[in-house]
């Protein structure tokens, strides 16, 4: 039993046994370590790790996106080692988990430095591509693809190439890569020399790499210029299509270089000779010329006279009579129209042209046709507060104002008889040419209540009104006026003999600022005036006591002597008005009255 006992061994010489085999090995999990190719069974390979039973590996995770897929018997690789022993008795081992574990560790320290990686894309997914970093899988986003967005990503697929790590995650096991970044560094770098061997001013060749709507750019051997579309050609080009093709060679001329952003502005017109040198002496001011419509805004029309030369029509200058009318109402673009140059400023390269101009005036016609006091016919295109628009010959309105409706009524009660559509008849009372104005009357068409009818002006209020067909009207004529209404601020009066009403102010009721009363004068009761303004046209007549006292005065100093004769001013008043008191029965019956 002792011998037996001696020659067993215990419990823990076992366990040494046992850790002796295994427990460097337990170490090894969760690790990559070194293994050798033992056999190849179909797909899969057979790799001793030195572990106590080998593991197996399928052949696929050995290939990929840039790799070889041969293997044989007798190659070393790594491999990463899960657990040392499964159910099967078999190392649990991969080659994919050692490659991306290998790769994790030098792209955290590419990442570190800022440093590219070498990758291969591989697949599309939403958003963008994965691409494989040597067993890591990235994402790339559509955007990081390349500086300018690209239709076919094909060409780049299943090549090696350089990507700048933008993000990693080792916990989530994200990484976003982009090749964009790489492409802009490599540009700057070759932009920079190019540019450096640029100057402004400079004639070159380069080829069209793509259009827009406002210009072109065009490659110059590795960098791109802007090619802008008003520097295409000194005439107008609404596209740069219009000229320019893709692919197209074109000779540009260097306008600016920003050494800064590395932008390059370039110029085809400069090449050619500038058509606005000597443009005042080519378009003088009022000269007619025949030219095309190339562009119709809302503030006008542009016409262009010869290539590269347009000028301007301004709405104001397309019609005589067709006004706050869209120029695209009166022209069309590609018409040809005839053109008077209005303006020429050769600074700011503008020429101002008129339509209008080489088309009769209107109202240079109707005055001409219809000369004042001519019967002319319309029909009532608007009502307005101040008056009636009538339509007339030649595309024009005249203007009937509401006092010339009626010698009688007030313009305000006559105008609601005229309705939009009516044909009604007036006589032409003045054309300004200059404000583009007709005026016209209708009451006109009629006699007036009062006319004149004797040629001399009487001297006396009762001479006015006593003269054949009633006083002759005009400024300084003498009239006698009945008194309608007295108010605090003057009277209404009418003056005798015909139907004209006036109202005479505080300050026209007398010379003397103490008679300047109106309750002085009462209803009915009748004044002499002198006439200071009246308008035959419109049948206004203005009249004034004062202005006829002051007049009689100058009149009384004339007649009876001045003060240098060494008499008074108030003997020379005083025979005046004895004088003037017995000219007539009336007078003399007032001055009676006066004195008793």
């Amino acid at each position: 039993m002792t011998a037996t006992s001696t020659s067993s061994p215990s419990r823990e010489d076992f366990a040494a046994l046992l850790e002796e085999t295994y427990g460097e090995n337990e170490a090894f999990e969760g690790s990559v370590i070194k293994g050798i190719v033992v056999a190849i069974e179909k797909d899969v390979a057979v790799i001793d790790v030195g572990l106590k039973t080998e593991g197996r590996v399928p052949l696929k995770e050995f290939q990929g996106p840039g790799r070889e897929g041969a293997l044989s018997v007798g190659d070393e690789v790594e491999v990463y080692l899960e657990r040392i022993e499964n159910a099967l008795g078999e190392a649990v081992i991969s080659r994919d988990k050692a490659r991306r574990e290998e790769s994790w560790i030098k792209l955290e320290k590419a990442f570190e430095k800022q440093e590219r990686v070498e990758g291969i894309i591989f697949n599309q997914v939403k958003g963008g591509f994965t691409v494989d970093l040597d067993g890591a899988v990235a994402f790339l986003p559509r955007s990081q693809v390349d500086i300018r967005p690209i239709r076919d990503v094909t060409p780049l697929m299943q090549v090696p190439q350089p990507f700048q790590i933008l993000k990693m995650d080792r916990r989530r096991g994200n990484i976003v890569v982009s090749r964009r970044t790489v492409l802009e560094e490599s540009r700057a770098e070759q932009r920079h020399e190019i540019v450096a061997n640029l100057e402004e001013g400079q004639v070159i060749d380069g080829m069209v790499k793509n259009i827009t709507d406002y210009g072109a750019f065009v490659d110059l051997g590795g960098i791109d210029g802007l090619l802008h579309v008003t520097d295409i050609a000194w005439r107008r080009v609404n596209h740069p299509s219009e000229v320019l093709t893709i692919g197209q060679t074109v000779r540009v001329k260097i306008i600016k270089i920003n050494h800064e952003t590395h932008r390059i502005s370039l110029g085809m017109k400069q090449l050619l000779e500038d058509p606005w040198q000597g443009i005042e002496a080519k378009y003088p001011i009022e000269a007619r010329f025949h030219g095309r419509v190339t562009n119709i805004t809302d503030y006008g029309a542009f016409v262009e006279l010869e290539p590269g030369i347009e000028g301007l029509i301004h709405v104001s200058e397309m019609s005589w009579t067709k006004k706050n009318v869209h120029p695209g109402k009166i022209v069309a673009t590609s018409q040809e129209v005839d053109v008077q140059v209005l303006e020429v400023d050769p600074v700011k390269r503008r020429i101002s042209l008129g339509l209008k101009q080489t088309l009769a005036n209107p109202w240079e016609v109707f005055a001409e046709k219809y000369p004042v006091g001519s019967e002319v016919e319309g029909e009532v295109k608007n009502k307005t507060e101040f008056g009636l628009f009538i339509g007339l010959d030649g595309d024009v309105d005249g203007m009937v104002h509401l006092s010339d409706l009626d010698w009688t009524r007030p313009g305000e009660q006559v105008i609601d008889e005229y309705k939009k559509g009516d044909i009604v008849k007036a006589k032409v009372l003045d054309v300004d040419m200059e404000k583009e104005r007709i005026s016209l009357g209708i009451k006109q068409l009629a006699n007036a209540p009062a006319t004149a009818a004797t040629t001399a002006a009487p001297k006396t209020a009762e001479e006015a009104a006593a003269a054949p067909g009633g006083p002759d009207l005009k400024k300084g004529v003498v009239v006698t006026c009945e008194v309608t209404e007295v108010k605090d601020g003057g009277i209404d009066v009418v003056v005798s003999g015909t139907d004209l009403t006036s109202f005479i102010k505080r300050g026209e009721l007398a010379r003397d600022r103490a008679d300047q009363r109106p309750e002085r004068f009462a209803v009915g009761e009748k004044v002499d005036a002198r006439i200071t303004q009246y308008d035959r046209r419109t049948q206004k007549v203005t009249v004034s006591i004062k202005a006829l006292e002051v007049a009689e005065e100058k009149e009384a100093i004339a007649q009876y002597g001045s003060a240098d004769s060494g008499a008074s001013l108030g003997d020379i008043l005083g025979a005046a008005l004895k004088a003037r008191d017995t000219d007539t029965p009336a007078k003399k019956a007032a001055a009676k009255k006066k004195d008793e």
